[in-house]
């Protein structure tokens, strides 16, 4: 007991610096007694380290717990910053992790180094648990030799159609990238025949590497401003006519951030940056969280077709994460009233991604990609315009069976851009916002990108899509089907109680037909 009432009159700082004192006067004793002696050196420069740690840890306000635990607290913030790999390195099971668990990262991975890509001794995952999907297979396979699987974008109002790879790489600025980042995207995209999406940040030089082009433009209108930040149409109309470019992509809302503008801090304004995207260098730019060029339904519309007029008839369309669902409807009811319509809609998911954004916009806002995916596909068939414009999905899709069931619920074909990024060497380290990205694709710190070859990495993107095409192949050839646009909803199946499933037809349409004309 006396032991008890004698440390329970000591806080534990108290006690750490008693023994930190002893230590240093121990040790430089020792070096006094013996100042040739080389351990009497290391304990007095070890000793005297910690008694300054000490001395900052009780002379700080910031952290109560290292006001309390001298030295010993620090080790909780050590902990604390290798959590993440320690988890994903040692502890993570294959289908644990998020956003993409170890064996979707790993089929990407194998899948860009043109590495074996099958699986060994088994399902794990419980096929019994209520959401899990399947996709029924067909006792007479199909046989599908071409696996170059594309889809024309250009309604009767576009005079430049483009005919697009049924997957291609999703939005990622320079600036959120690097610049050997979006090199080997584009170059890759060259390579592969598919298609490249610049992001809101506008057409940099590393996007005009041979490969095609969507060029997005964003509220903050980056690349087509004039110097108060509204939409310029010379500007516009100059860029658009590139002729890498080869659609045009308005974005309204981002899946994981909707209705969040952005801010572009004056330290990472560099005079390229600011050529790049029309503004005046090394000042602070914020991207509004809405559009100044329109402001509703039908000014949308009338927007669109000035676009597509200005880029002389290429494809124009919109990305939107879906939340009100009558926004999206008096939307499709202005193309009706006016008899103009996008030749595109790209639906982004709730859970796509981003190099930044608010937790509360991360995961608790907009629409889930396989409900807005069903939700965007009945409006328009209901509204007779399924025909005339082309749905491309984005939001977690990197697999085969990603995108056969994203074309079974609606889309005529899909972007990627994690899924691009762990082609080029992403092992989702998860500080895209840092600036500190340890493979060299979400920084702008050149010790960091300059390690990323762009020769070897554009094969690799190059790899994932032929790959991934050919397991499409295989996957609907073994449904019965020659070409992805004959994917229907009654192939693909969910788990949604014990002992019941029920297709998507089911769950989804009902009794409408749902089949696209190819």
């Amino acid at each position: 007991m006396f032991h008890k009432k004698f440390l329970n009159r000591f806080t534990f700082g108290q006690l750490t610096i008693a023994c930190v004192v002893l230590y240093l006067a121990y040790s430089i004793l020792s070096l006094v007694l013996n100042p040739n002696s080389i351990a009497a050196i290391v304990n007095t420069v070890i000793s005297g380290f910690l008694a300054i740690l000490t001395i900052i840890d009780l002379k700080q306000t910031k952290h109560t717990i290292r006001k309390n635990y001298p030295i010993f607290a620090r080790f909780r913030y050590m902990f604390e910053s290798i959590r993440p790999e320690m988890r994903q390195y040692f502890w993570e099971g294959e289908l644990d992790g998020r956003p993409f668990n170890r064996r979707e990262r790993s089929i990407v991975y194998q899948r860009a180094k043109n590495e074996k890509q099958t699986v060994s001794f088994g399902m794990q995952d419980d096929p019994n648990r209520i959401g899990y999907e399947w996709a029924s297979h067909s006792v007479y396979p199909k046989r599908v030799n071409d696996t170059n699987f594309r889809v024309t974008i250009g309604s009767d109002l576009c005079s430049q159609p483009y005919s697009a790879s049924i997957y291609n790489i999703s939005a990622m600025s320079y600036g959120a990238l690097s610049k050997r980042a979006i090199t080997a995207l584009n170059e890759g995209a060259k390579i592969g025949g598919f298609a490249h999406n610049t992001g809101e940040g506008g057409i940099s030089q590393y996007h005009r590497s041979g490969g095609d082009l969507i060029w997005q433009i964003g509220t903050g209108y980056f690349g087509c401003r004039n110097e108060k930040g509204f939409f310029d149409d010379a500007l516009f109309e100059e860029r658009a006519n590139y002729p890498e470019v080869k659609m045009i992509e308005i974005k309204l809302s981002q899946g994981a951030k909707p209705g969040h503008g952005g801010l572009l801090p004056a330290e990472k304004n560099t005079e390229e940056i600011a050529k790049i995207r029309s503004i005046v260098p090394h000042t602070t730019v914020h991207s509004p969280s809405g559009h100044t060029a329109f402001s509703n339904p039908t000014e949308l519309i009338q927007f669109i077709a000035k676009l597509r007029k200005l880029a002389n008839g290429k494809p124009v369309g919109f990305k939107i994460c879906i939340g009100r669902k009558d926004e999206f409807t008096a939307i499709v009811k202005a193309m009706v009233e006016t008899g103009i319509h996008p030749d595109f809609i790209t639906v982004d998911g709730a859970e796509g991604g981003t190099g930044a954004a608010p937790l509360e916009f991360i995961d608790y806002m907009g629409m889930a990609l396989n409900d807005a995916l069903v939700f965007a596909n009945k409006t328009l068939i209901e509204s007779g315009l399924r025909d005339k414009i082309r749905i491309l999905a984005s939001g977690r899709i990197i697999s085969a069976f990603d995108i056969a069931k994203a074309m079974a619920l609606g889309a005529d074909a899909c972007y990627s851009a994690r899924g691009m990024m762990f082609a080029l060497g992403c092992i989702q380290a998860l500080q895209c916002d840092s600036g500190h990205c340890p493979v060299g694709i979400a920084t702008q710190d050149e010790q960091l990108y300059s390690a990323l070859n762009v020769t070897d990495k554009r094969k690799r993107v190059a790899n994932f899509h032929a790959n991934t095409m050919k397991a499409l192949g295989e996957f609907i050839s073994a449904c019965g089907y020659e070409k992805p646009v004959e994917i229907d909803p009654k192939t693909f199946h969910k788990r949604v109680d014990h002992g019941v499933n029920k297709s998507f037809q089911e769950m989804y349409f009902g009794e409408l037909d749902t089949r696209k004309k190819s």
